[in-house]
């Protein structure tokens, strides 16, 4: 059997190669229009929202009205508002607090120049976050909610090591809680429902990625340095 030799030119390829690249394109739009495609910047970390959340949503910059939670656990009784949604096995919610947060509290919330509010968004993909979420607000319960926030984010990691159950106990017991009280309360997830409405709370205002700081409702995204929070607060004071 004789083979007929064709030769391939340029002209040939162009046309495949415009449906391929077009089918590319097409593929894209629609994973970006239908929210499939999820991202993760330097500072945070996005999850997944639907059509009509994406449209509404508030970004970076804008003014939100936040819906306060009675028992949220806060410190300080300045004019100026702070409210943090936090993930205690980001590792970018572990820098803020290891810089900018310690900065804020002596600067401004231990001077009675500001408020801050802590409220929960533990990202899906983290196993051990909303557990410690949990647990963090059963530290609440007994008046300790910053003692075991500090205590949280000294010891755990990014990779969830530090926030198992046995360390979430363990760290109760460190800081003198009735550990009785505090197991049964993380056993039988006695605080999923307040962490859940913090997360529901955060979706609304429009956050999609730890940490979100609001200052007076302005929204500030990621472990910024420290001035760039300093700046907003002066401002907000001047107000």
């Amino acid at each position: 059997m004789i083979l007929k030799k064709y030769d391939v030119t340029e002209k040939d390829l162009l046309v495949p190669a415009s449906i391929l690249i077009g089918a590319i394109l097409i593929s894209v739009s629609i994973y970006f229009a239908t929210g499939k495609l999820g991202w993760s910047g330097s500072n945070s970390v996005a999850v997944k929202a639907n059509d009509a959340q994406n449209n509404a949503q508030p970004t970076a910059g804008a003014n939100v009205k936040i819906t306060k939670r009675g028992d949220a656990p806060s410190e300080g009784s300045g004019k100026v508002e702070i409210v943090t949604f936090s993930d205690f096995q980001c590792p970018y919610c572990k820098q803020f607090f290891t810089d900018a947060y310690k900065q804020i509290k002596s600067t401004y919330i231990d001077t009675g120049k500001a408020t801050l509010t802590f409220r929960h968004y533990p990202l899906p993909f983290h196993q051990n976050a909303e557990k410690a979420a949990e647990a963090a607000e059963c530290a609440n319960r007994q008046g300790k909610f910053w003692q075991y926030h500090d205590m949280l984010f000294n010891k755990a990691n990014g990779d969830g090591t530090g926030l198992e159950a046995s360390n979430l106990k363990k760290y109760a017991s460190d800081l003198g809680l009735n550990t009785n009280k505090f197991n049964s309360c993380l056993d039988n997830s006695e605080t999923a429902d307040i962490v859940k409405k913090d997360i529901a709370e955060g979706v609304k205002d429009g956050v999609t990625g730890t940490p979100t700081i609001f200052i007076n409702g302005k929204m500030i995204v990621g472990a910024l340095p420290f001035a760039s929070f300093e700046q907003e607060i002066e401002v907000a004071l001047k107000k």
